[in-house]
């Protein structure tokens, strides 16, 4: 049995929200390098090299690359070798967030939803544990922005709508989408499983490296084909024409109740945000 003290998880959340929101990943970087020899549109062209220089800027000055810096989602991998001491897990994470968003000058976005009162500190965050082989733990801070989730859908299909259905919906959204999603896209999707479970895997897949193959041969064609079909659209860049809609769609998939078809799309706009840390 390993033990780990929460002040460890408080210090790691509270660097990890700050990361998140000033590092834009590799895998992203990339991604706008080849939309910027990729996409036709000239407009379109100076969004990614906007793009590139605004991630550029926000990782030499260590500022947010979005004025949006989230609601923050937290997926803990725990050990079941692991023994934590020192503390409650959900108040060492919480406190790391707070800490993050106050230390590292990030907007604070949370309020009621009724009065609209904001709680002030960014928490708080949501936390989705998993329990694992092992004796470490891993957490993936992910501040997800307002615009991009309030494009997301949940769709309970008909399974005889198969997937014809799927391709209907998945188009539907984006295009509802537009530009409020702020694109470059990457799009998660989530199939099968319950309501919620859709969601979940929908947003897990955001978390997989841009420009990595599925590993189901099945799901990577998949992949492919409602990535052209986004293309397709022709929103573009900042929602303004051409090309390169996402730049990348992600599968989760699991099986569901005969009766059911569940569908979640997750969309994620630009500042595709996330930082891993193992404890």
């Amino acid at each position: 049995m390993r033990e780990i003290n929460v002040k460890e998880v408080t210090a790691a959340v509270k660097q990890a929200a700050m990361d998140a929101n000033y590092l834009l990943g590799q895998d992203m970087v990339q991604a706008f390098e080849r939309g910027l020899r990729e996409e036709e549109s000239p407009a379109g062209q100076e969004v990614f090299r906007l793009l590139l220089e605004n991630a550029r800027i926000a990782r030499e000055e260590l500022i947010p690359i979005c004025q949006d810096c989230g609601l923050v989602v937290v997926f803990v991998e725990l050990g079941q070798e692991v023994h934590l001491i020192g503390g409650n897990l959900n108040e060492a994470i919480q406190e790391g967030v707070r800490q993050g968003y106050q230390e590292g000058y990030l907007r604070k976005s949370l309020c009621h939803p009724l009065t609209r009162k904001n709680t002030g500190d960014n928490t708080p965050a949501v936390i989705y544990v998993s329990i694992v082989p092992g004796d470490r733990l891993k957490l993936t801070v992910v501040p997800k922005g307002g615009g991009s989730e309030n494009m997301s859908r949940v769709h309970m299909l008909r399974p005889a709508a198969g997937l014809a259905g799927i391709k209907e919906k998945i188009a539907q959204t984006i295009s509802e989408a537009g530009a409020n999603a702020c694109p470059p896209l990457v799009v998660g999707i989530g199939l099968g499983g319950t309501f919620e479970q859709a969601a979940l895997l929908a947003k897990k897949a955001l978390l997989r490296e841009v420009g990595t193959r599925n590993p189901d041969p099945q799901l990577a064609a998949l992949e492919d084909e409602f990535l052209t079909l986004i293309n397709n659209l022709g929103i573009g860049p900042a929602g303004i024409g051409g090309r390169l809609t996402a730049l990348a769609v992600h599968f989760n998939v699991m099986p569901c109740h005969i009766a059911s078809l569940p569908l979640a799309i997750n969309i994620q706009c630009h500042a595709s945000r996330h930082k891993e840390v193992i404890l």
